[in-house]
């Protein structure tokens, strides 16, 4: 069976609404802070309150594709199956429906709607331990929807079993995963060699204690399925850069390059990246908490996306313009339907790719000319020594430390170094290099488990205050400006804020005037920043605004300076607004069509 993505996409959202789910939607790719991430790395994650207890307001059951991004393998996308930014195909019931349901819904799916072979499917259950017993009703209601016993397998607690690890008094429970040939050609495929797991359902039917689990009174189903994954089974393929996703923007690497995907080796891997990495760089500055690349924080992972990328079009001989044909591709054909707001930013997401390019062009001409002064310090070293000592060995290898530098400051692959190195006679400590590389990538894996709420690379005191201050910038703007104004962008770190607002020109000196009057206003009045939960409807009616209204929670928080300025906001904020300093704009820029930033300082 042959589909598109599009087709995948209608179709698993729709199977589910004939079943009485409500499509939710996908929710922004930057982590809110509330399950301590950067970025939303499962389908599951924003609901997460929900499958603790929390009501939803739109209902017990829930499905949607969402998008995530997982950048703790950065370095192994080049292969057929890697990929920074995927989708996720989830539903879930809230206490409504269990596992005769699910078992049932999930095999008419597979089976029924993707055409997949039902005597290849194989699915593992919980084996069972001292804590909870073997999930044998699991086991039976698939085995009486028509899979052989003998593909029905059990596995321990470390593979079919989710709970938040580290906590007490939440839900968790067994989980069934399935899974299908990687070739579905091979006429005897043999588990777990032969297969990959393709999806899973989660049944949340215990409460985690302090001695064990009991029992939970509301059992919640969360289901998670590939949504890349899944169509490359549904197309026969065992190449995930040849589905429709990425075909269009392979086809523009080959034409612009004038080499052959199909040829292999180092230029097929270059596409592989420019193609994944671009993917991910259009989905983090396009989406509605949009990010752009910085020294810091989530920024500073789109910079090593982004610079991964341009680095690798080089290897095809093509400057950082193919990243912005690439990205066109994926804003216009692939995802602007789905992600309408991409093709709203298009001009935004393009010009700061290109800004990214051109600055990269020039950090890497400095990368040269450290690499000649690590030769350099080599050669008079070699010099020095020789003098002092006739036997002296004179080395020859360019330091692991030196070379990672190089590698993480001037985005130099080891390949870069070995080979200019080669050209002087010279190699590499790649051992050294290896070790610097396991050191910073544990640094990154513990940065990319930080929380990044509300546009902050940072949640020090510094930062802090200019988030509050933010608040206040975007309530004077709308006095000043126009009422219909919102927050269309965020960046925050300790030295300044950015703010990105829909206007369609510049402030006159007469409005930055007025603008930094009623902020430095409501400074000196020191007015108490009051944070209140409430209802999402009571925070409508009580004049609160909202940039990014969340389709996942009926309870806000809300955060009141005095009546000038009324948030829908996670936090975090000042106690009153005196801490905050002399409130300052020091810069404007032109954005994009009908989007302006302004730079603002607290002095």
């Amino acid at each position: 069976m042959k589909i598109t993505s599009k087709q995948l996409r209608q179709q698993w959202l729709s199977f589910y609404e004939s079943k009485g789910h409500v499509n939710v939607g996908a929710v922004s790719l930057i982590g809110d802070g509330s399950t301590g991430v950067m970025f939303n790395v499962a389908g599951m994650q924003p609901l997460m309150p929900y499958l603790l207890g929390k009501k939803h307001p739109l209902g017990k059951r829930l499905c949607n594709v969402q998008g995530c991004v997982r950048t703790v393998d950065i370095d192994s996308v080049g292969d057929a199956s890697h990929f920074t930014f995927f989708e996720m195909m989830g539903n879930w019931s809230l206490g409504d429906y269990f596992k005769k349901e699910k078992t049932a819904w999930t095999f008419e799916l597979l089976t029924k709607v993707f055409g997949l072979d039902k005597d290849k499917l194989c699915v593992t259950v919980f084996e069972g331990n001292e804590s909870a017993p073997r999930d044998e009703q699991t086991a039976e209601l698939l085995k009486g929807l028509g899979i052989d016993k003998s593909r029905v397998f059990y596995l321990p607690k470390s593979d079919n079993w989710w709970e938040l690890e580290g906590t007490v008094g939440t839900p968790c429970g067994p989980d069934n995963e399935w899974f299908y040939p990687l070739d579905d050609s091979k006429a005897n495929p043999v588990f777990p060699d032969d297969y990959v797991e393709i999806g899973n359902d989660v049944y949340m039917q215990y409460k985690k204690t302090e001695t064990g689990y009991i029992p939970l009174e509301n059992k919640n189903v969360d289901t998670g399925f590939g949504f890349d994954r899944m169509l490359l089974f549904l197309n026969g393929l065992s190449d995930g850069y040849k589905t429709d996703l990425f075909s269009s923007v392979i086809s523009y690497l080959e034409k612009v390059s004038g080499k052959k995907y199909d040829d292999g080796g180092e230029a097929q891997k270059a596409m592989r990246i420019i193609a994944d990495h671009t993917r991910t760089t259009v989905m983090l500055i396009g989406d509605e908490q949009g990010i752009l690349p910085s020294n810091t924080g989530a920024g500073y992972i789109l910079r090593r996306l982004m610079r991964r990328a341009i680095r690798y079009c080089r290897q095809l001989e093509l400057n950082g313009d193919a990243m912005l044909g690439a990205a066109s591709i994926f804003i216009n054909e692939v995802y602007g339907e789905a992600y309408p707001l991409l093709k709203e930013k298009e001009g935004y997401i393009l010009d700061e790719i290109k800004k990214e390019a051109d600055r990269f062009e020039a950090t890497l001409a400095q990368g040269i000319k450290e690499f000649e002064k690590c030769v350099t310090s080599l050669e008079r070293k070699n010099e020095f020594m020789s003098k002092s000592n006739p036997a002296y060995v004179k080395e020859t290898v360019i330091g692991g430390k030196q070379a990672f530098r190089l590698y993480d400051t001037y985005g130099f692959p080891l390949e870069l170094t070995e080979e200019l190195a080669a050209e002087r006679g010279l190699s590499v400590d790649k051992k050294g290099f290896d070790e610097a590389f396991l050191e910073h990538r544990e640094k990154s894996r513990v940065l990319a488990a930080g929380q990044f709420k509300g546009g902050l690379e940072s949640h020090s005191e510094a930062a802090t205050r200019y988030h509050t201050a933010t608040h206040l910038l975007n309530a004077a703007l709308k006095i000043v400006c126009s009422p219909d104004i919102q927050q269309k962008g965020s960046n925050i770190n300790e030295e300044r804020l950015r703010f990105d607002f829909n206007f369609s020109r510049k402030l006159t000196d007469k409005e930055v005037a007025e603008v930094e009057r009623l902020v430095n206003e409501q400074i000196k009045n020191n007015v108490p920043v009051v944070m209140k939960e409430m209802s999402l409807e009571s925070a409508r009616e009580g004049g609160f605004v909202g940039v990014f209204d969340s389709k996942y929670g009926d309870t806000v928080k809300t955060y009141s300076i005095g009546e000038f300025s009324k948030e829908i906001c996670g936090g975090p904020h000042v106690k009153s607004t005196g801490e905050l300093g002399t409130f300052k704009i020091a810069k404007q820029e032109n954005v994009s069509a009908g989007i302006k930033r302004i730079k603002a300082i607290l002095q």
